[in-house]
């Protein structure tokens, strides 16, 4: 049997939300592997790791821009929400952004900025800060013939999570579309889509989830008969979970975003969104 340490439990806890004994008992299971662990634990109903996996105690800032057809988010890491939000750092933070909406993604550290490079002036505020300083996650849209639209959620005065979305099939300069645009972003901040739609979710994944949840139905007791038509049922929940075209708008959880889109004409499409939360990967 594998030496089952505490970390590891600690681990299995905050990326699960499952409770102490049961990750023990979920490592001594799976001889210590921690993913294998997650898969066992939502086999017995005891979490609900897909939605909690690789979640982590960074702290930092995340900021948006959408200028134009061009669009980025920044995620900038330190060691504490205090040097977060703080004036130094918010204002390296904004300059980069825009620096990236408007030069593009390519070897960001290795940019000119301010009189040195990205890389060297982020090492250079570490220093000064006394804190560890990264740069993080980095999302850039351009769109020839979509429109952008970006949102920031701000919380303890520092952006936490940022959202970029384009929609095709709309009119760019129209009020409408721009006012279903921002809602789209925002719900996607709350919302934490994985994938536009269900074509968009990999075959592997389905059939991962799919043996998920029929062990999951047949420890509960059901019906071997019944279990293909309640996983399917379970399956569909899957989507509206992660799937961005099958969640309830977060304003008006009876309508789904796919129906929102509809008022915008037949065309109207999510192309691609990214979402960036300071903890999370």
């Amino acid at each position: 049997m594998a030496d089952i340490s505490a970390k590891d439990v600690a681990a299995l806890r905050k990326a699960t939300g499952a409770g102490m004994m049961d990750c023990k008992k979920a490592l001594a299971e799976t001889d210590g592997d921690i993913e294998a662990a997650k898969d066992w634990l939502r086999k017995k109903g005891l979490a609900g790791a897909t939605k909690r996996e690789g979640r982590a105690a960074d702290q930092g800032a995340v900021e948006v821009v959408v200028d134009g057809n061009a669009g980025a988010v920044v995620e900038l890491n330190c060691e504490t929400d205090f040097v977060a939000k703080g004036a130094d750092f918010q204002n390296v933070l904004s300059a980069l952004v825009a620096q990236v909406a408007a030069q593009g993604d390519a070897d960001v550290a290795g940019q000119s900025f301010e009189g040195s490079t990205v890389g060297e002036t982020i090492t250079q505020m570490g220093a000064t800060l006394g804190e560890r300083i990264e740069l993080g996650r980095i999302a850039r849209y351009e769109t020839a013939d979509g429109l952008l639209d970006g949102y920031k959620h701000v919380q303890n005065d520092r952006g936490t999570i940022g959202v970029l979305v384009e929609l095709g099939g709309v009119d760019a300069n129209s009020a409408d579309a721009k006012a279903v645009a921002h809602d789209i972003a925002l719900h996607i901040a709350s919302a934490a889509p994985r994938y536009v739609s269900k074509d968009d979710v990999p075959a592997d994944a389905i059939e991962k989830e799919r043996e998920l949840l029929t062990e999951l139905t047949r420890n509960e007791g059901k019906p071997e008969n019944a279990i293909e038509k309640i996983v399917a049922g379970r399956l569909n929940g899957f989507y509206k979970d992660y799937c961005l075209l099958e969640q309830g708008f977060v304003k008006e959880p009876k309508t789904s975003i796919a129906k929102l889109l509809e008022g915008l004409g037949g065309g109207a499409t999510v192309r691609r969104f990214a979402r960036i939360k300071i903890g999370e990967e």
